[in-house]
């Protein structure tokens, strides 16, 4: 168990701090809570930066995706449907790499005189890298959706080969991935960045994406909505699969963890900490804050610089406006526990 040290990659670029200190409002007492985000950078000697790691020393709680079984559930929740669900969510997960920071970046975070992340290194190239989950995947053709009555702004498909090319396919996927405002800030930096699709183990074929564009940003809340497109079939027909078997046993998850989920407190994250293929991590969510009309969390669940954006799962819960607000990672506080940005739970 833990990550694979085989999984990391020694490149020469510049290296900047997993943590920047930034907080959010106590629903109770309306006091500042301080924290750190957990967006990875670089990829300068990542086996130093493992093993050195002092938020999660050995990574023992960070399970391989390929190994994760039903035996990495806690006891009395060795349930088929949860373990379906888990690995549903870990299909989707991507690893997100963005090489540059946008000079519009906020300078503090919204109402507060907390620094925001990186935005005195604004209009840089310094890679860096989160994690997000795929969702919504449809697919196009001649502008128009199949199977449904939105179409498209585009006739053809708009990837970056497509663009390049005198016969772009007029056949093409697009999908969605949230992440966390933090990790890509608006289109300055998705337009360079890229998605990691399947990177499950250490040796698993490189399904890259890199036609990303930002549809939705709220700063306050650290969500990010991309838009991603592709023409590769095979990989537009996997991930609509992937998208059918997520939703399909989501719904069985709720029907069954429902009435029970303020008592097992149960909560699971599937990302990319350190930058190396997928870990599941299992916890329990300690506390619910309320922002306006929406919804954080704190959890014990484990993360790491790199974690951040990953999908936060909390069972029995409905995310009642999901395709709006989903719960993302977005940080962690002083005490060790961490935190999700904001989103629509009920």
């Amino acid at each position: 168990m833990g990550l694979k040290l085989s999984a990391l990659r020694k490149k020469h670029e510049s290296k900047i701090q997993g943590y920047s200190t930034f907080c959010f409002q106590n629903d109770k007492f309306g006091n500042y809570i301080k924290g750190d985000h957990e967006t990875e950078g670089g990829e300068a000697d990542l086996h130093k930066y493992l093993v050195s790691c002092k938020k999660n020393s050995g990574h023992r709680q960070f399970i391989p995706v390929d190994t994760f079984t039903l035996k990495h559930l806690p006891e009395g929740h060795h349930d088929k449907d949860l373990y379906e669900l888990i690995k549903a969510i870990a299909d989707l997960t991507v690893r997100i790499d963005v090489k540059i920071i946008s000079p519009h970046r906020a300078h503090f975070w919204p109402k507060t005189a907390r620094p925001y992340p990186f935005s005195k290194m604004s209009d840089k190239r310094i890679f860096r890298t989160g994690s997000g989950r795929v969702w919504h995947v449809n697919k196009f053709q001649d502008g128009i959706k199949l199977n449904g009555n939105i179409d498209s702004e585009f006739q053809m498909c708009s990837c970056r080969k497509c663009q390049d090319s005198d016969t772009p396919n007029n056949v093409w996927w697009e999908f969605g991935v949230d992440t966390a405002t933090h990790v890509v800030f608006d289109n300055t930096e998705a337009n360079q960045t890229t998605l990691r699709l399947f990177f499950d183990r250490d040796n698993s074929p490189v399904a890259n994406i890199d036609k990303v564009s930002v549809y939705h940003v709220n700063i306050e809340y650290d969500m990010c909505k991309l838009k991603c497109v592709t023409c590769d079939a095979n990989l537009g027909n996997k991930l609509m699969e992937m998208w059918r078997q997520y939703f399909n046993i989501w719904e069985k998850v709720f029907d069954k963890y429902c009435d029970s989920r303020s008592k097992h407190k149960l909560n699971f994250i599937v990302s990319h900490p350190h930058e190396c293929c997928k870990q599941v991590s299992v916890g329990q969510w300690n506390k619910k804050h309320k922002v306006d009309d929406k919804t954080k969390f704190t959890y014990t669940t484990c993360t790491c610089p790199g974690s951040s954006g990953a999908h936060v799962y909390c069972v029995g819960y409905n995310e009642g406006m999901w395709w709006m607000y989903d719960l993302v990672h977005s940080g962690s506080l002083k005490s060790g526990i961490n935190y999700s940005g904001t989103g629509y739970v009920y």
